[in-house]
């Protein structure tokens, strides 16, 4: 599971498919909210704001 901006979203999917040998599901962070998880306020590979959870 990666949480991405948008700069990184291509490199996180390939880094899933490298590791699970499938196509992961895409969530848009600005429009999804969880009631038992909080998404990261920042991008797993940079400082910018995460926007995107690739799992």
């Amino acid at each position: 599971m990666y949480c991405v901006c948008k700069e990184h979203i291509e490199l996180a999917i390939d880094k899933f498919v490298d590791d699970y040998e499938d196509a992961p599901d895409i969530v848009d962070l600005g429009t999804t909210k969880f009631s038992d998880w909080e998404a990261p306020a920042t991008c797993d590979m940079c400082a910018s704001i995460a926007a995107y959870l690739v799992v």
